[in-house]
């Protein structure tokens, strides 16, 4: 599980579409193409700070996650995998982009790896922060237990409640955006969110060799965001690498995360993501 996100803009009246998605588009010249290919990171207060080191050449698009920040979704059904992809979709869509690199932390990383795969030709290069554990059917169990405890914690005391028993294992800027985020979500939409964990995203890593996109991925070193994982992932995407920087106790904040990844991240993009040249 990730931490709930921060708005930067909230976009609504779409009644026939997600309307729980939030965007912000950066005001920065494009310099590696036309409108057709967009670095659109699916999280907001993670990628926040990580903008500036590339919005000379990016268009960076920050949306908030259905059912985190004002990403407003109380309806439990509409928490799936299929549904998370489908708002990736929408929301290219929407502001007019045939494809682009996608980059996410946590349940970010399973959204990006879970679109690669079903629109490969949509998605030109990944960024994970973190990779979840993927479940046998005994873990899977385990998780569903988990964020059902989860939820029945924030709809009995609140958001804070529902993480504080949680936050001690995972690395100190985990917290630090959890408790930053806080205040500004919706418990309902939380509680709604934790469902999420009854829909399998991968019921293993060998899944992951069918993604032949460029895949940056910084590993994590907590037990949900396990480092043999994220080294096992790099191994088995066609084109995969792991990052030298791991999500540590040494990050503090959410400033730490984006000066210790945003380097790693623009020479990835430079490297692996060519420009896109137009013809008229």
């Amino acid at each position: 599980m990730q931490a709930p996100e921060q708005a930067e803009l909230a976009h609504a009246g779409f009644p026939n579409q997600p309307p729980d998605t939030t965007t912000r588009r950066a005001r920065s010249h494009d310099r590696w193409g036309d409108q057709q290919s967009r670095f659109a990171p699916p999280l907001s207060s993670t990628w926040g700070d990580s903008r500036s080191a590339i919005t000379d050449r990016f268009m960076v698009v920050l949306p908030d996650l259905r059912g985190y920040g004002r990403s407003v979704c109380k309806d439990p059904a509409r928490y799936t995998w299929a549904q998370y992809v489908e708002d990736v979709m929408w929301l290219l869509d929407h502001i007019g982009l045939s494809s682009a690199v996608l980059a996410g932390a946590g349940l970010g990383s399973t959204i990006t790896l879970r679109t690669a795969a079903a629109y490969p030709d949509r998605v030109r290069a990944a960024v994970l922060i973190g990779v979840e554990d993927m479940e046998d059917d005994e873990a899977k169990q385990a998780e569903i237990r988990f964020l059902d405890a989860f939820a029945a914690r924030v709809e009995a005391d609140g958001i804070e409640a529902g993480w504080e028993p949680i936050l001690a294992g995972f690395p100190p800027v985990v917290g630090a955006m959890v408790r930053d985020a806080i205040p500004r979500s919706d418990p309902a939409s939380i509680v709604a969110a934790a469902t999420i964990g009854h829909d399998r995203s991968f019921r293993s890593v060998d899944e992951l060799a069918t993604i032949t996109v460029p895949t940056l991925i910084f590993p994590g070193t907590d037990p949900r965001h396990p480092t043999a994982l994220a080294e096992e992932a790099a191994d088995t995407l066609p084109n995969g690498q792991l990052a030298t920087i791991p999500i540590g106790d040494d990050l503090q904040t959410a400033v730490d995360l984006a000066r210790a990844t945003a380097p790693a991240i623009r020479e990835f993009l430079t490297r692996s993501v060519p420009p896109v040249i137009s013809t008229g």
